[in-house]
């Protein structure tokens, strides 16, 4: 087992004691085979604390003495966040350095940001989920450089709304436009465990969206804990496995050099 959503001290959102090493550490004791480390690349971020950029050259270079340091499978990926101005930039990153997984995650919707509440003002919460969907599925149709696309209705994490589900049928045409252009772009999603811990208590995506992109013929899943902590590596794993065989999945995808090898999840147990 490999989780592979982490963030590092290298993410500026992360513990700034959390490295590499912390992971390794971690890993070994809840016996895991590696980590994937997939700290935050936000282009023309509108929030100035994601506005300084990676530089990766430096980056692989504590990677490997890392690796040296602890004979362990340390694999590099990277949490992509789209904007629409972004793509060159995108694309010129993904082709220079060679990641083991690439994330796609919105985390901005028309320059606006969630997390401050701005994106929500003047909307209705469908007419926010629904605009948040349109966001994703541009992306994925405008972005060809990623494997796996992060937190798929990470929008009912913020919002002042009672409400944090996600009716399928009220959104039915847009989720299954994005999960059909996925799976014929071979690219997956992850079950996302942060959820759990924060709101809406409960795995990115919802159960319902699971079964329907594994029923449209989805298969490329991963799991990841988006850890910021070492201390939240592999958290609530033995739900998301539990969760998957639920909505009919039989197998999950650990990827290296953006190739995915899938495990039986039987196996992960």
């Amino acid at each position: 087992m490999i989780d592979q959503h982490t963030h590092t001290l290298y993410s500026p959102d992360a513990s700034k004691t959390t490295t590499f090493l912390d992971y390794v550490n971690q890993a070994k004791q809840r016996g895991f085979s590696g980590i994937m480390v997939t700290d935050h690349v936000d282009f023309d971020c509108p929030d100035p604390l994601f506005q300084s950029i990676i530089d990766y050259t430096h980056y692989f270079e504590d990677v490997l003495e890392a690796k040296t340091k602890s004979n362990f499978d340390i694999r590099v990926g990277v949490e992509l966040g789209y904007q629409r101005q972004s793509l060159g930039k995108i694309k010129q990153l993904v082709q220079t350095y060679p990641f083991d997984l690439v994330l796609l995650s919105i985390h901005y919707i028309d320059g606006l940001d969630p997390y401050d509440g701005s994106y929500f003002k003047g909307k209705s919460h469908d007419e926010s989920i629904q605009r948040y969907f349109e966001t994703v599925y541009e992306a994925i149709t405008q972005c060809d450089d990623f494997d796996i696309f992060g937190h798929f209705d990470y929008i009912t994490r913020y919002g002042d709304f009672e409400n944090r589900t996600i009716a399928l049928e009220d959104h039915q045409e847009i989720i299954d436009s994005i999960l059909l252009t996925l799976i014929s772009k071979q690219k997956g999603i992850e079950i996302n465990m942060s959820g759990i811990d924060e709101r809406p208590k409960r795995a990115y995506p919802s159960i319902d969206i699971l079964k329907r992109y594994h029923a449209l013929g989805g298969s490329i899943i991963t799991i990841g804990s988006d850890a910021h902590h070492e201390k939240k590596l592999g958290r609530h794993f033995d739900i998301a496995i539990k969760i998957l065989k639920e909505a009919g999945f039989q197998e999950i995808a650990l990827f290296k050099n953006r190739i995915p090898v899938f495990y039986p999840l039987d196996e992960l147990l």
